[in-house]
């Protein structure tokens, strides 16, 4: 993946450059706002990559877990940079509806046009990786959004050349924040419950409780937790009651396996209990 992401972020640091002196060149806000755009992408890929490399470091004996979370970080890092930019940019551009300037459409079309070949080639290296990590899925998004906003700015430089008015520029401007902030919502949203420890979204936690009580022997589950190791690993830790007496390793190692392939729950830690009257001083209703 490490390939991927340089290539990416050489490609987009390059486009940017390009962009933004083309911005001022013509004197397009759009142009602008989607290099500013390209720039927030540029620096979520870095994050993302130095994330998914401290991420495949070996746990240490301060970093148990290793430095799987800082994945995490990096997404809720990503999301409140996107944010910023938008901001950034809706500044400029209601600025430039009250002190509206003439724009050179042509360069406006020939760059975005390039804006999209860029985008959509960069977001073709995060497509496999996409479906199951939100860094990467971030990555994606963001990048053929990008290419989306390019198209967006290609016409608005056609209506210029046709009709010579300046004002759909910052017009396409405020389009592409619009676009940006509806395409940016949902990954905040997911990192931050990330960030705070909640049952990932493609896990139903009722599921999970249901499959494990079905188990042989168990009378009940108490203490149940579910959360994110990291935006691709899942942990879980819970007590089963077994008046039965303790199952032994197969018991668990095939309950392991069944986690991991039905639910996608790589790191399990079962308690056993076998005194079905005893009380856990963790069963609570407080407690899941």
């Amino acid at each position: 993946m490490g390939r991927a992401f340089a290539l990416a972020v050489g490609l987009n640091l390059a486009f940017v450059i390009a962009e933004v002196a083309a911005g001022f060149i013509s004197d397009s806000m759009a142009l602008l706002a989607d290099a500013g755009h390209n720039l927030s992408d540029v620096l979520s890929l870095m994050l993302a990559w130095a994330a998914s490399v401290l991420a495949s470091r070996p746990p240490t004996e301060r970093f148990t877990y290793g430095l799987k979370s800082s994945s995490i970080l990096a997404a809720i890092a990503n999301a409140a940079l996107l944010w910023v930019a938008i901001g950034a940019i809706l500044v400029e551009t209601i600025r430039r509806f009250a002190e509206p300037a003439p724009v050179t459409g042509t360069t406006m079309i020939v760059v975005a046009a390039l804006g999209i070949a860029v985008n959509a080639l960069s977001a073709m290296l995060f497509a496999k990786g996409s479906k199951d990590d939100l860094n990467l899925r971030a990555a994606f998004v963001h990048l053929m959004a990008d290419a989306a906003v390019s198209a967006g700015v290609v016409i608005a430089g056609i209506v210029i050349v046709w009709t010579g008015w300046a004002m759909v520029d910052p017009l396409a401007s405020l389009i592409i924040t619009a676009v940006i902030a509806w395409s940016s919502w949902s990954l905040l949203r997911e990192s931050l419950r990330m960030g705070m420890m909640a049952v990932p979204e493609s896990i139903d936690i009722a599921a999970v409780r249901r499959f494990l009580e079905d188990r042989p022997g168990v009378a009940r589950v108490h203490d149940l937790h579910v959360w994110p190791m990291s935006t691709t690993e899942t942990a879980l830790t819970a007590h089963l009651v077994m008046p039965q007496g303790q199952p032994g390793d197969a018991f668990l190692h095939d309950l392991a396996h069944d986690l991991e392939h039905n639910f996608k729950i790589g790191h399990p830690t079962i308690q056993i209990e076998t005194e079905d009257d005893a009380v856990c001083a963790l069963e609570s209703e407080a407690v899941v």
